[in-house]
């Protein structure tokens, strides 16, 4: 491990002592006066002063809790089959594919292999390490999923440097838990899981194993709760600013009480290092996934089968509402319980069982947290009127991943009319690949308001302000329709490879 040296350091401290004694010089003299100079003011002795000095200047630390909860944090080895290295670049490279945030997005998971230029390709066998804890005395242990997902045999070593074989009882990749087991013994040091939700600005304390250094503790504070950073549809993170690093993955951050208030799982870092900006997953979430896990191994949540998104303050205008909240319906899968139930595109989930939705994120997470086979009954506004409607849940189906594809970029077709939005369609039926829905996007104005939004050739509008269009005519008179309205802002659904979602767009000239 590269060491630097402390000097500079050092030389820095001695010269703020120094300064610090010059200050207290000039204190001195003006308190006791100099040769001739009467004191006028009271003080106290200079050995009380300095021991109410000591007293005041001691800080208040950590120590008591971390001796109390160390010992239950575990180190965990994993040997199984390494990641290629094109994928060990995903986690050390900046060449990541997708978004900003997951060019920047590390997990912790240690590697054992280096990422050298002349590393093999295709598959190899190592070792990954991670962090843990255990929850109860017979050794249940919780971990990242992302930690054990490829290990073949895994092992932890305790705070005393006892090392154990593990089992692996359960995984849940969408909230990026596992639960261990641990055999033999019955009297494991166990932490538990808090029962509050921490507040911004607690005092939090992360232990855990980074780079293999097992037991490290770092302190620091809440900075903000319910971050959503684009890793699964359950996002709800709370973010801290102690410092983690590699390893610490699946290791626990506690409040001040020693309880458990998350599950460390990534860090947002334009260099794979701390840099303050760390994500936990919350003890509720944590409660919830383990309990599963313990009882079957799995973890099954309800689905309603609706691509939502949210409601943003252009789509709440462009829609009549108020306040932009909800969860806007871009799509009702074909036979899905949504779409058994009469729920159709345009709609604004409002509640569930009585229950507000605040957004997209938060009615994922509500119709996840009940069992398949419940009946939950949603709020919705649907073309300004409100209604509620019984939805029967099914199980959440193993291959529903979200694919988005690139569209047919760059294609030029006759009839192309510029919508002036910053878009050039044509009919959908014109352009081959493109279906016989709708009016398919030929061109995008870089400089226009559909470009800002996202749009891209191939791109296919299906409707205009709830009106279904099929040539550029149609959207032309929706669009005119919607400015004698008096609207400012309109809602296109748009079809993006297999995506379907709602954009709003403000309302350009006539």
């Amino acid at each position: 491990m590269p060491m630097t040296t402390p000097t500079q350091g050092r030389t820095l401290s001695v010269r703020r002592l120094v300064l610090l004694a010059s200050v207290a010089s000039v204190g001195a003299a003006l308190l006791f006066g100099g040769p001739g100079v009467q004191t006028k003011f009271p003080f106290t002795p200079p050995a009380a002063a300095q021991v109410s000095a000591e007293q005041v200047a001691r800080p208040v630390g950590f120590a008591d809790i971390v001796e109390r909860v160390k010992p239950a944090v575990i180190g965990v080895r994993v040997k199984g089959e390494a990641v290629s290295q094109r994928q060990r670049m995903q986690f050390n490279e900046d060449e990541l594919p997708g978004s900003s945030l997951e060019q920047f997005l590390r997990r912790f998971g240690m590697p054992g292999l280096p990422n050298l230029p002349n590393a093999p390709r295709g598959r190899q066998f190592g070792m990954a390490q991670g962090s843990g804890f255990f929850i109860s005395p017979d050794g249940y242990a919780v971990t990242n999923n992302h930690v054990v997902e490829r290990g073949k045999t895994i092992e932890i070593q305790t705070d005393d440097n006892k090392t154990y074989s593990a089992k692996v009882i359960g995984t849940d990749a969408k909230t990026d838990l596992a639960l261990l087991k641990v055999d033999g013994r019955s009297d494991f040091p166990y932490v538990k899981l808090a029962d509050k939700q921490p507040r911004i600005g607690d005092w939090v304390i992360a232990v855990g194993n980074p780079f293999g250094l097992g037991g490290t503790v770092t302190a620091g504070i809440v900075s903000a709760r319910g971050r959503d950073i684009g890793a699964g549809p359950y996002d709800d993170f709370i973010q801290i600013d102690a410092p983690v690093n590699r390893g610490n993955s699946g290791g626990p951050t506690f409040d001040v009480e020693g309880s458990v208030i998350g599950v460390n799982t990534a860090i947002f870092s334009p260099n794979g290092g701390s840099i303050g900006i760390g994500f936990a997953i919350p003890a509720e979430t944590v409660k919830t996934v383990v309990a599963q896990l313990k009882d079957h191994g799995s973890v099954t949540r309800g689905w309603i089968g609706v691509q939502i998104q949210p409601v943003t303050a252009d789509v709440a205008d462009s829609l009549g509402l108020k306040n932009p909240e909800g969860a806007l319906v871009a799509e009702a899968q074909p036979d899905s319980p949504a779409a058994k139930a009469g729920i159709a595109s345009g709609d604004v989930i409002t509640s569930v069982n009585g229950e507000a939705i605040k957004d997209a994120r938060d009615l994922a997470k509500k119709i996840g947290a009940l069992a398949p086979g419940a009946t939950a009954k949603l709020g919705v506004l649907r073309q300004g009127a409100e209604k509620t409607v019984s939805v029967k849940l099914a199980d959440y189906p193993k291959d529903q991943q979200a694919r988005l594809g690139s569209g047919n970029q760059g294609r030029e077709t006759p009839g192309n009319t510029e919508t002036h939005l910053g878009l050039t369609v044509a009919p959908a039926s014109s352009v081959a690949g493109s279906g016989d829905k709708g009016v398919v996007v030929t061109g995008v104005d870089p400089d226009g308001p559909a470009a800002e939004r996202g749009f891209k050739t191939g791109d296919v509008i299906l409707e205009v302000a709830g009106k279904p269009v099929s040539s550029p005519a149609d959207v032309r008179l929706a669009l005119t329709d919607a400015r004698q309205g008096g609207k400012r802002t309109v809602l296109l659904r748009v079809k993006s490879g297999e995506a379907t979602k709602f954009v709003a767009l403000p309302l350009g000239r006539a």
